[in-house]
């Protein structure tokens, strides 16, 4: 009786032990995932003896349910997540940041220069209190505007929404993310489309406004890499994935139509000709997290004073980053 009991732990243990040869990595569907796909298909840690699988996460809650199932290894994510994670205790350290700038707004107006000129008008605007609408926000303050006053802004539950309210006329504004802005220009000119929809032109690009009303460098620390569990011992593996990471990243930028072919693949909710499109609109660079710290600092700076839950009630120490 012993032995069948030991047996069937053995089998129910190995069942559920994690997989020392793969490497769990989890992303949403946004650009700081693409290189990933890369990674995978070039077998990039195969001398490691390191197979890398991608997990996708839609949202906040499916986050937090795979990092309390602790089997993933590095995450792909938000800076201000990162930065919540780490303020509820969550061992993560953030490795990098490899997108800057890939926030614009989107009209039927061509004329819209600024965010003030949006000023009374009806904005769809995906993903209430997370990056998008964060930005956002504290643009329209620093623009000397209210933004539950002066918008009228309607939330939405993701940027396909956005995309279809704007392609049915139901609004003529929205604030979208790359790929979102290339596919809905994309879209609007494709037929049986074009002959309902409106013509869409890209206009703030809000990483330029940021520039210039916070008087610094026209690009955000918006989105990179982030590793669960003690790094001691994983040096090694982490550098190495960080490499292959920026590798990657680096072919992604080098051939767009490639990459879309490669990404839609994993992500079909994704359209290639846009997605295709959107990566000479992205503003990427892998920097390590360390090193760009003060830029991470300044942003979580203005989100503390705005709105210190963004960023899990307090700007993180720098236990936070990778060193």
């Amino acid at each position: 009786m012993k032995k069948i009991f030991l047996i069937c732990f053995v089998f129910l243990f190995s069942l559920f032990a994690k997989d020392e040869n793969k490497i769990v990595v989890a992303g949403p569907f946004a650009t700081v995932s693409h290189p990933i796909m890369h990674m995978i298909q070039t077998d990039a840690l195969k001398d490691l003896g390191k197979k890398v699988e991608f997990i996708l996460w839609k949202n906040p809650d499916e986050l937090r349910a795979l990092i309390l199932k602790g089997d993933v290894d590095f995450i792909a994510l938000p800076t201000n997540v990162a930065a919540t994670l780490y303020n509820k205790e969550v061992d993560i350290k953030l490795l990098n940041v490899s997108v800057w700038g890939i926030l614009g707004m989107i009209s039927r107006d061509p004329n819209l220069k600024t965010l003030k000129d949006f000023k009374d008008k009806e904005i769809a605007v995906p993903f209430r209190a997370d990056m998008p609408d964060i930005v956002f926000q504290e643009l329209a303050k620093k623009s000397g505007l209210d933004p539950k006053k002066d918008f009228k802004i309607q939330y939405v539950a993701s940027p396909v929404d956005a995309m279809q309210m704007l392609i049915l006329r139901r609004v003529d504004h929205a604030l979208l993310a790359e790929p979102a802005i290339s596919i809905a220009l994309r879209k609007t000119k494709s037929f049986p489309i074009s002959v309902v929809a409106p013509d869409l032109y890209r206009s703030v690009d809000l990483q330029k406004e940021w520039g210039e009303l916070f008087q610094t460098k026209a690009k955000i620390p918006q989105a990179g890499i982030a590793y669960l569990g003690d790094t001691k011992g994983k040096e090694k593996l982490i550098n190495r994935f960080l490499a292959e990471y920026e590798k990657s990243l680096n072919w992604y930028k080098q051939n767009p139509k490639e990459a879309a072919a490669l990404v839609v693949k994993t992500l079909p909710m994704l359209e290639e000709l846009g997605l295709a499109d959107s990566i000479e609109h992205v503003s990427f660079e892998s920097i390590k997290a360390i090193e760009a710290k003060e830029d991470l600092e300044f942003f979580f700076n203005i989100l503390e004073k705005s709105e210190a839950k963004s960023i899990g009630g307090k700007i993180p120490d720098s236990n936070l980053y990778y060193k």
